[in-house]
């Protein structure tokens, strides 16, 4: 019962945020600012209402009047309002294109000017690529992306795709590397129940990519997979393979 009604919160807060962030988005001049604020307090309203215990730490290794491209491990569909809910930053997430489809979803997310890629088509998820790379030098702001390409089964961090970190590159935007811990205990894939669990963002260090090309792009995936590994093991005394499944101590 308790899962039901979660959910009906959960669509209610996305309907009564999602109509008014559409309603305003017609008014701003920034093409996807105003949104970006809403989908922050829904992400936010999400994680209160679930009751779950949240903390980001790292946020001071960041400058907050610059853009970045945060590199997220991937354990559960709670990574979105976590991310979305606790980075103080104008974010768009890179998502697969079945959601822009979704009736009032997709529409929000739209007006919010995030980025949707076509899996099942390798040019047209070039073609949308190149045109967020345009996007991103006309109108600058940060990126939300799970180089996983789809959430864990099983708690383990999968290995890493090249796609949206190429933006990097040709941007010249930082690369962050996200740690999110506890996500997976709390609603893991498939599941039908939500389980009150502290969850942890710890940010890395910004990662230039001005040494690398796109031609060594998969090294680069590798190279910000291990960064996300290697800062796990700061937090947790656990293999590093399974991030979501560790629990990381308070920063306090």
């Amino acid at each position: 019962m308790r899962y039901y009604w979660l959910w009906s919160l959960i669509i209610l807060w996305t309907i009564i945020l999602g109509s008014l962030a559409l309603i305003i988005s017609l008014f701003d001049p920034t093409r996807g600012k105003v949104v970006s604020w809403f989908v922050r307090l829904w992400g936010r309203l999400i994680l209160n209402t679930l009751g779950n215990p949240y903390q980001i730490q790292g946020l001071d290794r960041l400058n907050p009047k610059e853009n970045y491209i945060f590199a997220a491990n991937h354990s559960s569909s709670l990574d979105i309002p976590l991310l979305f809910g606790c980075l103080p930053y104008w974010l768009v997430p890179i998502a697969k294109i079945e959601l822009k489809w979704v009736p009032f979803l997709g529409w929000v997310m739209q007006a919010g000017g995030h980025v949707f890629i076509d899996r099942s088509n390798h040019e047209n998820a070039m073609r949308s690529m190149e045109k967020t790379k345009r996007s991103l030098l006309e109108n600058p702001r940060s990126v939300l992306l799970f180089p996983e390409g789809s959430r864990t089964l099983n708690g383990e961090i999968q290995p890493f795709k090249p796609g949206g970190l190429l933006l990097s590159i040709e941007t010249g935007i930082p690369i962050v590397p996200v740690a999110v811990d506890g996500t997976f205990q709390s609603f893991r894939k498939g599941s039908k129940k939500f389980t009150k669990h502290k969850l942890l963002i710890s940010l890395g260090e910004p990662i230039s990519t001005s040494e690398y090309l796109l031609d060594n792009r998969k090294q680069l995936a590798k190279d910000i997979r291990e960064a996300v590994l290697q800062f796990c093991l700061l937090y947790t005394s656990q293999s590093p393979r399974d991030l979501s499944t560790s629990r990381m101590p308070s920063s306090d």
